[in-house]
């Protein structure tokens, strides 16, 4: 039995009616721990456990540490997650809800990473947030439920950050024939690593994140995203913070479910009325994120210029 669940996949009439097509949701915010990284992080952990690790370490201040907490909990595991100094209060109390020690180091989720990779010993098992195999093999269940569900989307939209849930969803693609299906792929324009990648023909390392949408903080995206950018159909799509912002709202009074900016990307991009145009049947991944607050998210969107004017 597999650490993560069958997701909701359903029709979304709002969004529907604003592109006028067919917009379906795949809800991985309803996974346990509230994001679609169980998928990856849970397949990772499940392996690594059979192989005999006694310890699991982690380096994320967001969505991925959540997981590793959530998967070593419920296979008798203990967890570290090493997390940057800009995480918030309630991501640190939710990965100790999920019994993990919670260390924090650096300024950056890189800093945090290095300090993680030296408390790795001999019968632990690191846990990289998006960049590992494992991981992209497990976010690609996620196609594989909408294959059997009896639904071939003519494009499928996702957030990126670093790349792992990119790498994931084109492996399912073609690991379920559709390797004619293009991804949409949706940045913010402050933390937009695949789309300078795609510019340099290269992965670059972007000077500062400079986005509200932390989770999509990875200053370098990974090379398998890169590699899955170039050999499959792909359109890459920066928004505003501010429409990421506005998306989380629409869609917690559209669908009853908060979503965390990172997620509210890919949501911005389903409700600008002409950037579907050009498919009939849509899929989005609601990728989800537990440490958003409704609070945090309208102090975000006070901040942002153009409010009011």
């Amino acid at each position: 039995m597999s650490l993560h669940i069958q997701t909701p996949l359903i029709e979304s009439r709002p969004l529907s009616l604003i592109a006028g097509r067919s917009v379906w949701l795949k809800l991985e915010a309803l996974q346990p721990c509230g994001s679609f990284k169980l998928r990856g992080v849970g397949h990772a952990c499940e392996i690594h456990h059979a192989r005999g690790a006694r310890h699991f370490v982690s380096s994320s201040g967001g969505n991925a540490g959540l997981a590793v907490a959530y998967a070593g909990r419920k296979l008798g595991m203990p967890v570290t997650v090493v997390v940057p100094q800009t995480t918030t209060e309630r991501a640190k109390a939710l990965l100790r809800l999920e019994d993990a020690k919670v260390v924090v180091h650096g300024s950056s989720w890189q800093e945090a990473n290095e300090l993680a990779q030296t408390l790795v010993a001999a019968d632990d098992a690191f846990i990289h947030p998006f960049d590992d195999p494992l991981l992209w093999t497990g976010h690609a269940s996620l196609i594989d439920e909408v294959a059997q569900a009896g639904l071939k989307p003519d494009a499928v939209v996702l957030s990126v950050g670093g790349g792992g849930l990119l790498s994931g969803v084109v492996e399912g693609l073609e690991r379920n024939g559709w390797s004619d299906v293009p991804v949409l792929a949706v940045e913010t324009e402050g933390a937009a690593s695949l789309h300078a990648a795609l510019e340099a023909g290269r992965t670059v390392e972007l000077p500062r994140i400079a986005s509200i949408a932390t989770s999509l903080g990875a200053k370098r995206v990974a090379e398998q995203a890169l590699l899955c950018a170039q050999r499959h159909p792909l359109q890459s799509h920066l928004v505003s913070d501010r429409s990421a912002l506005e998306a989380c709202e629409r869609f917690l009074l559209d669908h009853r479910v908060l979503v965390e900016p990172a997620c509210g990307a890919a949501l911005a991009l389903a409700y600008q009325p002409d950037a579907l145009a050009s498919y009939r049947n849509v899929l989005v991944i609601v990728c989800g994120g537990a440490t958003a607050t409704l609070e945090q998210i309208q102090a975000w969107l006070a901040a942002q210029p153009g409010v009011g004017q």
